[in-house]
């Protein structure tokens, strides 16, 4: 178990009240959650996950920390919740684009400019995303690859739609071109906000749309 598992389950044991680990109804959840989401981001995207205690997130969200564990149960549990609302947030973003009377290649255009509205409001999301994500081993390994599949199939029926309307390069991996635009969304994103504030949303985008041009065939 790594130290910061151990730190997790001494920290739960000493704070955790006995019983709290019971979840709020989805209709008082969401609420709480946004804010927590909120708050837990900016601390993260200041010290990092490890630098986070549970006290500082209840207390930059305006809940108490018995309030947290009674939700949540634990930081680790917290974290994966997080990382799910996140998610949920993006995904309606982007799935909000879908109209199947537009041109898929203009749809997969504004479906890659709402991920770059998503890392404008919320980079530290995109931090604990890359640096989270492929670290091995990872106690939220098993929420990062359900998540990064629901995020991938999303992905990966937008470049459907283009191969159904135009015709594509048959040797380029539809896996590989999905991994790629999923991908360059957060490192792009991320890399604009941390480096690059002048390079504009469109910028970004019409970058990434270039792995989509080039697979149609012209």
């Amino acid at each position: 178990m790594s130290s910061r598992t151990d730190k997790t389950a001494v920290e739960t044991a000493a704070e955790t009240p006995a019983g709290t680990a019971k979840k709020l109804r989805p209709s008082r959840t969401n609420a709480t959650k946004q804010k927590l989401f909120e708050a837990s981001m900016e601390l993260i995207g200041e010290r990092g996950v490890a630098g986070v205690t549970v006290d500082e997130i209840a207390a930059a969200a305006g809940v108490s920390k018995g309030t947290v564990y009674y939700n949540f149960g634990s930081k680790s549990d917290l974290i994966a919740q997080l990382l799910r609302h996140g998610v949920d947030i993006l995904l309606a973003r982007l799935l909000s684009v879908r109209d199947d009377s537009a041109d898929p290649l203009a749809a997969m255009d504004e479906m890659i400019g709402q991920a770059m509205d998503f890392m404008d409001e919320y980079p530290s999301f995109a931090r604990l995303w890359v640096s989270e994500n492929w670290r091995t081993p990872s106690e939220w390994q098993d929420t990062f690859a359900e998540l990064r599949g629901r995020l991938l199939s999303v992905v990966g029926a937008a470049i459907d739609g283009v191969a159904a309307a135009y015709r594509v390069d048959p040797g380029v991996s539809r896996g590989s071109l999905e991994t790629a635009i999923f991908g360059a969304c957060f490192v792009v994103g991320l890399d604009r906000q941390t480096y690059n504030p002048e390079r504009t949303r469109e910028q970004s985008v019409t970058a990434i749309m270039a792995s989509m041009r080039g697979y149609i065939v012209k």
